[in-house]
């Protein structure tokens, strides 16, 4: 049995990930490929606790390196519990999010140590990275605005455009450092130009399928 491929949909608040993620979704459905769904932090029962912790409001003393380590702890769990498991049994995964989520927040946005942050990705995940990455871009302005016509924030929702705008460009670091994996999105246009642009990469993603 094939293993299965590992997509990760990446890209900070407003940039569309919930509606494109249902269009990827339906694009694997019309080729018949096998996959779940998953999200982080969370997608367990255990890492889905972890996350209730860190988007709560409530927990304003929480430190940087805490909320690293919480990311990493939630990860693991994800890992072992669900993702490695579908991989092994040739389903593919499609993650909302995963470690460069990491690297965004926590690096970018937080000023932590990448060093740090990818000595626990080689910790945690081994060799294991994801075989495409899709990265959901547009302008922290725009995006936070999207979030705001949502309703309620939260605790990462609330923070000042400089931290989102750190973050975006750690984003954009990670994608020109890895091309090869990398897939950059402009989700600025209509929703049928953002769709004509993923339908391009599951296209490429797909062939050998």
């Amino acid at each position: 049995m094939n293993k299965g491929k590992f997509i990760t949909i990446e890209g900070s608040e407003g940039a569309g990930k919930s509606t494109n993620i249902h269009f990827i979704q339906n694009y694997l459905n019309k080729k018949n490929i096998e996959f779940i769904s998953t999200r982080e932090p969370g997608g367990t029962p255990v890492a889905e606790k972890i996350r209730d912790l860190l988007l709560d409001k409530a927990n304003t003393s929480l430190c940087d390196d805490a909320e690293l380590l919480l990311m990493f702890a939630a990860r693991s769990q994800h890992l072992n519990e669900l993702i490695i498991p579908a991989l092994e049994a040739g389903k593919w995964v499609l993650s909302d999010r995963f470690t460069d989520a990491s690297f965004a927040y926590q690096g970018g946005g937080r000023g932590l140590s990448w060093e740090k942050i990818a000595q626990l990705e080689q910790w945690v995940q081994g060799s294991l990275r994801p075989d495409a990455t899709i990265l959901l871009d547009i302008p922290v302005d725009i995006g936070m605005q999207r979030v705001r016509e949502r309703g309620e924030t939260d605790r990462f929702e609330q923070e000042q455009l400089s931290f989102f705008n750190r973050i975006r460009e750690a984003y954009l670091k990670l994608a020109n450092d890895n091309p090869e994996r990398f897939h950059v999105i402009d989700t600025q246009p209509s929703i049928e130009d953002v769709h004509k642009q993923l339908s391009v990469v599951m296209e490429k993603l797909t062939v050998q399928v």
